[in-house]
């Protein structure tokens, strides 16, 4: 018998020889949990050994996190940051006796840090909880601000006095109630030398009082203060996208105690071994392997799958999965920190920092935008009244308009939101990408190349076709008997042969005198005669190989079928072929691949026959065979060359060359797999081959949306310079236009959230 050797071990070591797209991006970033070295100095300390983590309350914004960037960069005995803006994380790798330091400068700019976790004192932080809510008491304070600015506008308007006690007074407590924090942080990015929001909108609302523009002032303040409110609300549907998946894990857990009595006890409590009662409707606690009971589970909060998966004893069971009928007992395999769940929640929180090249653009845009808007600014209060000898306030005023026009939240906030919508929509979907950089990339991949086994195929045999060689022979009987004879081998093609015995194994006949023959089959007396049950080379070897047998043996065979004969007292009597099968819905991904424009390749260790006719089960034209892994490597490279931007598909080790020279490495197969989870581009965490064209799909969406905020968010700001030079819009105008161009974007970047619908088969 021929045994296909396939190393089912799923993942790929990701050495990669970064030189291509494939190379983790480190830029500077407004959102993301990106490790960056802080300062020069700090590359000596990027592997610093401790490390804090907090929870920044007010960082709603990219101002906030260049803020701190750059208040801490020169710090000494810092490495490396990691900010995670939707989260309003930061990570500080540091080389510091204390902590103490890191919380003084973070408080000095009314950050509000809290410690969620300190590698220096291993219980700091365990209690924190983040509060992402806006206090009752910061609504009130804005809507009297914003009566109190109404009034100064109206009065204003009614008495022809911009300038009155009364007006001003009006305008004084709207900027006291709705924007003091606005111009404390002003104040503190001005004596940090940093042009950032916050000092433009501080440096527009004090002009404006200067040229005694009170009302405008006092409606500016209040404008700008519920556009940041209400766009760190529109960043929390973004933030729940990613809690929502954490979420699906129950809290508590009926768990055997040690006197054998069952009680319920909170989940991230539950050790390794314990053994756990799952009811029907329930959601699994924890990752288990099912120990008494049978039932179907729902495992798309894991996979994707929209079908429930039948489990019975021995199978694993995944956190977050749901129990849908019968009631189970399990023995958990993972603690609630270490799940299957709780990994792909921690990837996707990770995968933040893997910048994606638009993200990469804007980020860098942003750095040399305000500088530019601010020098336009000064230029427009002061060269045209210099040189034409007009009066100031007018230019002054323009100026004024363009600063506040200038704030690039809408830009920058865009991107990271419209990122981690797509990675949570992935993950909802069975999706696990590793960084937003492949996410992005996706779009670009001309060619993909997979691996045959285990891949397009079940990776494991089956019986296909079933021949008996006396037409006067009972076919069942004689299957009955090969059956009793694999039943006795654990060769991989036995295995197969014997779990295609549809009928009860107590059926099976006693074998006696069972003799394996190593390469060649087995051998036994059944009812006193004699069997054999094994290969081509056995028949020959037993004489009876006439030429309609060689026949029949090689028209099975060239279709990449291993043969097994059942030979009674050495003749001939049954033919029975086993393949690896294909894949149910290969066939339907591979067609949805070339829709989309993907040059599909078939790189197979078996031979080429065999994989020829998996090819052309599939739709795979261009089919390689007899491929060592060097071999899969080097056709990935030649086919980079050829098309482009290259994908490899894979489940094994062998695929690892391949896997690490492509631009995107995808795994199959991911759930439970600690290597795959940690290793792959792009982790499937079911078998499903369409997967690939859902990724294709979302990273296309995702690049468009991108575009599409990027040109709205710069579209809006330029239609309203030139308003402003033009002397047609003023400083409230403004807000609104950056308020509306803010909201815009991120809800636009939210659609992303519901993922994108797969089309049906053509």
């Amino acid at each position: 018998m021929s045994q296909h050797q396939h190393d089912h071990s799923h993942g790929h070591d990701h050495a990669h020889d970064h030189d291509h797209t494939h190379q983790h991006a480190h830029a500077h970033s407004c959102c993301g949990s990106h490790a960056e070295p802080a300062m020069p100095q700090a590359r000596a300390l990027a592997g610093a050994n401790e490390r804090a983590v907090f929870f920044i309350q007010k960082m709603d914004c990219p101002t906030e996190e260049r803020l701190i960037r750059e208040r801490l960069v020169n710090m000494e005995g810092v490495g490396a940051l990691e900010f995670n803006l939707i989260q309003r994380e930061l990570t500080v790798r540091h080389q510091l006796p204390s902590i103490a330091p890191l919380v003084a400068t973070l408080t000095a700019l009314d950050m509000l840090p809290a410690v969620k976790s300190d590698s220096l004192d291993a219980s700091a932080g365990s209690d924190q909880v983040a509060d992402y809510s806006i206090p009752a008491r910061r609504w009130l304070m804005l809507g009297a601000a914003g009566v109190a600015a109404l009034a100064a506008e109206v009065l204003a308007w009614t008495s022809g006095d911009e300038s009155s006690i009364a007006v001003i007074g009006l305008a004084l407590l709207a900027i006291g109630l709705g924007g003091l924090g606005t111009l404390k942080k002003g104040w503190i990015a001005l004596r940090n030398f940093s042009l950032n929001m916050n000092f433009l909108m501080s440096l527009a609302v004090i002009g404006a009082a200067l040229i005694g523009q009170w009302p405008e002032a006092a409606v500016v303040i209040v404008l700008f203060t519920l556009a940041e409110m209400i766009e760190a609300l529109s960043l929390d549907r973004a933030r729940n996208a990613i809690a929502g998946l954490m979420a699906m894990a129950p809290e508590t857990a009926n768990v055997q105690q040690a006197d054998g009595s069952w009680q319920n006890v909170a989940a991230k409590s539950i050790h390794v071994g314990a053994r756990v009662r799952v009811a029907p409707g329930e959601r699994l606690a924890a990752d288990g392997v099912v120990v008494t009971g049978t039932t179907s589970i729902n495992q798309a909060p894991i996979t994707g799958e929209s079908i429930a998966v039948v489990k019975a004893p021995g199978d694993p069971v995944f956190a977050g999965t749901i129990n849908e009928h019968g009631a189970i007992e399990l023995e958990v395999t993972a603690a609630q920190a270490d799940s299957t769940l709780s990994r792909i929640v921690a990837s996707v929180q990770q995968a933040q920092g893997q910048r994606a090249p638009t993200q990469r653009f804007v980020d860098r845009f942003a750095q040399y935008y305000i500088p530019a808007v601010v020098a336009l600014a000064l230029a427009v209060a002061v060269l045209p009244p210099l040189l034409t000898a007009t009066p100031f306030f007018p230019w002054i005023y323009k100026a004024l308009v363009l600063l506040v026009i200038a704030c690039p939240c809408a830009l920058v906030i865009s991107t990271p939101v419209t990122i981690v919508s797509g990675l949570a929509a992935a993950a909802r979907n069975g999706i696990l990408i590793k960084g937003g950089v492949y996410l992005e990339q996706g779009r670009k991949l001309r060619a993909l190349a997979l691996d045959k086994t285990g891949t397009l195929t079940q990776g494991r045999p089956a019986v296909t076709d079933i021949v008996t060689l006396d037409p006067g022979a009972e076919r069942q009987a004689l299957m009955q008997l090969a059956v009793s004879l694999a039943a006795r081998s654990d060769h991989p093609v036995s295995r197969a042969i014997a779990a295609a015995d549809a009928g009860d194994t107590s059926a099976r006949s006693d074998v006696d005198a069972f003799e394996a023959l190593p390469g060649r089959g087995v051998k036994g007396r059944i009812d006193g005669q004699s069997w054999h049950l094994g290969n081509h080379r056995l028949v020959h070897e037993l004489g009876h190989c006439s030429p309609a047998l060689e026949a029949q043996l090689q028209a099975l065979e060239q279709l990449g079928k291993s043969t097994t004969i059942l030979c009674r007292d050495a003749r001939p009597e049954l033919i029975i072929a086993v393949a690896d099968t294909v894949r149910p819905a290969s066939r339907e991904a591979v067609a949805e691949l070339r829709r989309l424009g993907v040059h599909v390749v078939m790189l197979s260790g078996d031979n080429q026959h065999t994989a020829s006719a998996i090819g052309a089960e599939t739709g795979i034209d261009d089919v390689r065979g007899d491929q060592l892994p060097a071999d899969k490597e080097q056709a990935v490279q030649q086919l980079a060359a050829e098309h482009g931007a290259v994908g490899m598909v894979g489940d094994g080790i062998n695929d690892a060359p391949a896997l690490a020279r492509a631009q995107i490495g995808f795994a199959m197969g991911a759930a439970g797999t600690d290597t795959a989870l940690e290793t792959a581009d792009v982790a499937l965490m079911d078998d499903d081959l369409r997967k690939i064209g859902d990724f294709l799909r979302l990273s296309r969406k995702t690049h468009a949306v991108l575009v599409q905020n990027i040109a709205i968010a710069l579209g809006i700001k330029a239609v309203f310079m030139a308003l402003a030079l033009a002397g047609m819009s003023s400083l409230w105008m403004a807000v609104f236009a950056d308020m509306g161009a803010s909201l815009i974007v991120v809800f636009n970047g939210l659609r992303l959230v519901r993922g994108v619908p797969r089309p049906a088969p053509a």
